[in-house]
């Protein structure tokens, strides 16, 4: 039977690949060994990608770690202190004694060609790798793993295959300062030529972009807040925003155009259908809760339609995978991006995310930590701004100001250090809500009354109001933002001082 031929019932699913001899190529790995010996400046051409593991040969490996290592200590590597160095080790027969070094010497076809070389080293190695991850999957989908299933194998498959190109990547590595002068002076023309001097991605929150500039590619941002802050509800407003700043950006140049990007919200925690009313009942005043029983009028419903319609085309998608898979995430982002673009990832949350399928972190902080640093890596690996959602822990409500901090990051391990920008949403109202004074606390009339209308002037001014809170932001100041809040249509917008608080 030949590699072409289908196997036989019994015959192994790898016989045709195990008859074959797996990628490697020893003339390269030889020539680069005795270039390297005869100039130890070949060393820089490869140090930068090639490891003693990328060669077939284990001897070629140990030689080639020999020479690493005294190279990158400043010291000479060639034949001559090779050889003391491996007699003084008792190994120097093991990797063919001194007539092999003389050999490796004669095989070296010229140190100009060293990279080539140990390109083609370091592709046998992917090749094998490759081989390896192929032998992998088929042996689990014919029941190896048995406690994963067919998805899960899936998330397994991607999970190794992006590890590899990860780790078998030989691009990167400097870029000129006149390239980095060109994209600086590109940024800041689009804050130039752009309203308000945005220079990222708009929220179509006016104070929140004067501050940071918009959203930026490769920044991951975490927002948190304790529960019924209104996390959701200001995330939906950022993703909200940025869609429509797309699709006016699209259509500004063609009424028919299709915007470049995509937003794409990962809703851990609520279904697309309510994370849709939510936005629906944002957008037409009308009460969420109202929507959900049917208690509205013909004419609000009427309204609801007509939004629905206003608002269908935004460039947004909503995945409601429950406790998914931050492999299978980068998947679909990668899929996103390739299909109809991707400009925005929103996150809700992240503690309700789960590791790559085949980790296994050894306790809850850290599995938070791989998980932060796994969005980051899908910031910077798609160019895109990366909002998630996180927890804050209970000691926050122990504090009598209870203004979120960042170490109130819950379970926060890398949270802090991995984000570009941290933020917190609080509202002060929902706290003095809680604060009511109570007639039956008072032992006179005049107290309660007194303290009512302390109470009164406080709600007041806290009423409809909300801050985020810039408690981290890498590339920008700190501080503040006030924000306007509506607690019947979970509605956040700018906080307009001195107009109707009703309008954007």
């Amino acid at each position: 039977m030949n590699s072409f031929d289908s196997p036989r019932l019994g015959d192994s699913p790898l016989l045709g690949l195990s008859q074959r001899l797996p990628p490697s190529n020893s003339q390269a790995e030889q020539a680069l060994l005795g270039a390297l010996l005869a100039n130890n400046r070949a060393y820089e051409r490869v140090s930068e990608f090639l490891a003693p593991e990328h060669f077939v040969d284990p001897v070629h490996g140990r030689i080639y770690q020999a020479i690493a290592r005294r190279i990158e200590a400043g010291q000479l590597a060639d034949a001559v202190t090779l050889k003391a160095e491996f007699e003084h080790a008792g190994i120097l027969d093991e990797v063919g004694g001194v007539p092999y070094l003389a050999q490796l010497l004669s095989a070296m076809v010229g140190i100009i060609n060293a990279g080539e070389y140990g390109r083609a080293i370091h592709d046998a190695w992917l090749r094998r790798q490759l081989i390896d991850i192929g032998e992998t999957v088929v042996n689990n989908a014919f029941g190896a793993e048995a406690e994963l299933d067919g998805k899960q194998q899936i998330e397994f498959a991607e999970q190794s295959l992006f590890n590899l190109a990860k780790d078998g990547d030989t691009g990167g590595g400097f870029v000129t300062f006149e390239k980095a002068l060109t994209l600086a002076i590109q940024g800041a023309n689009r804050a130039f030529t752009n309203p308000g001097g945005v220079s990222g991605l708009s929220t179509g929150l006016r104070d929140y972009d004067i501050k940071t500039g918009g959203l930026h590619p490769s920044d991951l941002m975490i927002l948190a807040g304790r529960p019924a802050m209104g996390k959701t509800a200001l995330a939906t407003k950022i993703a909200y925003g940025a869609a429509k700043s797309l699709l006016d950006a699209a259509r500004a140049i063609d009424p028919d155009a299709r915007p470049k990007g995509t937003v794409a919200i990962f809703s851990l925690e609520m279904s697309a259908e309510q994370l849709a009313i939510r936005l629906l009942s944002e957008q037409a005043r009308v009460s969420g809760d109202r929507i959900r029983r049917g208690d509205i009028s013909q004419k609000d419903f009427d309204k609801f339609v007509q939004v629905s319609r206003e608002i269908g085309a935004l460039p947004m998608e909503i995945d409601d995978t429950p406790a998914i898979t931050l492999s299978a995430m980068r998947t679909r982002c990668r899929r996103l991006q390739r299909t109809k673009g991707l400009s925005l990832v929103v996150v809700d949350y992240l503690q309700l995310m789960r590791p790559s399928v085949g980790t296994r972190p050894e306790n809850r902080v850290l599995e938070v930590s791989q998980i932060t640093q796994g969005l980051k890596a899908i910031a910077k690996e798609l160019a895109v701004p990366v909002l998630a959602l996180s927890q804050l822990s209970r000691q926050v409500e122990s504090r009598e100001d209870k203004r979120p901090q960042l170490s109130d990051l819950r379970e926060s391990g890398t949270i802090e250090q991995d984000a570009d920008s941290v933020m917190f949403v609080y509202r002060d109202e929902y706290y003095l809500e809680q604060k009511m004074p109570k007639e039956v606390a008072f032992d006179h009339n005049d107290k309660f009354h007194n303290a009512m209308d302390d109470w009164q002037k406080k709600m007041n001014l806290a009423h409809n109001k909300a801050e985020l809170i810039l408690a981290k932001q890498r590339h920008g100041p700190t501080g503040k933002i006030d924000l306007f809040f509506e607690g019947e249509f979970t509605r956040f917008a700018d906080l307009d001082q001195t107009h109707s608080p009703h309008g954007d």
